[in-house]
């Protein structure tokens, strides 16, 4: 069995903490981990080999996050655009046949961004799950409602299957508050989790049977892959023509093969901030905080400190993040609007909807502390023996102050050592590179002045991380 997580999506309504760069499935918003390596930690002990799915500006984030969990990836699968889930776990099933070398693999396809308690209850439903996928079904869990939730579809059970498994009746839209009331009365409907199992050659066989336009697209963009240090990169041009539709429209819907396994696990897909308070450990006044927080009178809210002190006076049913460029506060029962705000940032070209002031790249970090009319000032962290690219600038002139560790630097024709307090100026147009070749982390301040101060001013000469020579 192979574990294929999907790490794509935007995570919009956990903004501001989640940003297009750097998504929630990412952060460390649910538990100590991050999302993605507390997914990679389920299915220890499930499967022989794990891929990860996730777009291609993600690739590092990904690759270092699973290397700081102890996770050997099979493959780390690039979409350059989004095509939804229906594409996404086509790539993974052609990756897997590719690399079989006998049977089809079973493919337990899950979220990155999901929250599953009680891990041991999963397992056992995979194992349920498991005897159903080798027979031909596409087993999809159902989750036990524990609330007549409006948030998420529903699957209404059929005739038993065998072993707790049940044929599926129906796929549910997101249902109004009576509706769901209903189905939890009746006992018989599960919130559709989107988690899969099935094996990779009956997936295709569906796929191309009710979606032969996704699957040939699919096919000739898989065929059309190649290898990039760790990641698998697909042919783009035939990936984006490739329809954007979920695994329940393109096949789930369409199958006599579905088949659903019942999941009680203490499952949340964190889809707002309010699923954060409802999974939290909420006080006595029935608040759940993170971080440096003093509330007085404040009640039933979610509170979250990310840099420093969050105090609160006389609150009730509110949401308050902040991070250190934004703060969100909401009405707690109205955070499914907070896409209006990313909507907004979009609109008005701001770079707070993408990118934290943090931003991390393969070598390592870089916080933008400061910035004004033609000049920016930065605090970079490069790793242990990590180099940023042979690169120069048209338009900007850095000076560089070591503050902790060893930098080796090529500054035109010359390569310096620097230690702490030491510094180098790089005119406009110099070739230049920085690296770390100590053993502990080197930090230091960027001090950048120029007319133009944007970082697609980079053009690139060597890059030990593959990435493009421009940009």
């Amino acid at each position: 069995m192979r574990a294929v997580i999907m790490a794509g999506g935007s995570g919009s309504r956990l903004w501001p903490s989640s940003r297009g760069l750097f998504p929630k499935q990412f952060l460390s918003i649910a538990g100590d981990s991050t999302m993605l390596q507390a997914t990679l930690a389920r299915v220890e002990g499930l499967s022989t080999s794990t891929s990860v799915i996730c777009n291609e500006e993600h690739r590092f984030v990904v690759a270092q996050q699973a290397q700081e969990f102890g996770a050997a990836l099979t493959s780390i699968i690039l979409e350059p655009v989004g095509r939804n889930t229906a594409p996404a776990i086509a790539l993974a099933a052609f990756d897997a046949l590719d690399s079989s070398d006998g049977a089809a693999p079973l493919l337990l396809v899950m979220a990155a961004d999901h929250v599953i308690d009680d891990v041991a209850a999963f397992h056992t439903a995979v194992e349920v799950a498991k005897a159903q996928a080798e027979a031909g079904k596409v087993v999809t869990f159902g989750i036990v409602p524990e609330s007549a939730h409006t948030g998420y579809g529903y699957i209404q059970r059929g005739a038993e299957s065998g072993n707790g498994a049940y044929a599926v009746s129906r796929f549910v839209e997101k249902p109004g508050a009576d509706t769901a009331q209903s189905y939890l009365n009746d006992g018989g409907y599960y919130w559709n989790s989107g988690m899969f199992l099935v094996a990779a050659d009956v997936y295709l066989a569906e796929l191309k049977a009710f979606r032969p336009d996704i699957y040939d697209a699919c096919e000739k963009a898989y065929l059309g892959k190649s290898r990039d240090v760790d990641f698998l990169r697909i042919d783009a041009e035939a990936f984006k023509a490739c329809p954007d539709e979920s695994i329940d429209y393109a096949v789930m819907e369409k199958t006599d093969k579905a088949v659903v396994v019942p999941l009680s696990a203490g499952w949340s897909d964190v889809g707002a901030w309010s699923s954060l308070w409802e999974i939290g450990d909420q006080d006595a006044s029935g608040n759940v905080s993170s971080g440096d927080v003093l509330s007085h009178n404040t009640s039933n809210s979610y509170i979250r400190a990310e840099h420093r002190l969050v105090a609160t006076v006389g609150l009730d049913n509110v949401v308050v993040v902040e991070t250190n460029d934004a703060v969100l506060v909401a009405a707690k029962d109205q955070v499914q609007d907070v896409k209006k705000i990313v909507e907004s940032l979009k609109a008005q070209d701001r770079s707070e909807v993408s990118q934290h002031r943090h931003v991390y790249r393969p070598w390592g970090v870089y916080d933008s502390i400061d910035n004004g009319e033609r000049y920016q000032v930065k605090r970079i962290t490069v790793k242990p023996g990590a180099k940023l690219s042979v690169q120069m600038h048209h338009h900007r002139a850095e000076h560089w102050i070591v503050v902790s560790g060893i930098a080796k630097v090529t500054n035109g024709d010359k390569e310096l050592m620097l230690t702490e307090n030491q510094s180098t100026y790089i005119p406009v147009g110099v070739v230049h590179a920085l690296e770390n070749p100590g053993k502990i982390p080197l930090e230091l301040i960027e001090v950048q002045s120029g007319s133009y101060l944007g970082e697609d001013d980079i053009v690139r000469f060597e890059d030990r991380y593959g990435r493009v020579p421009k940009g």
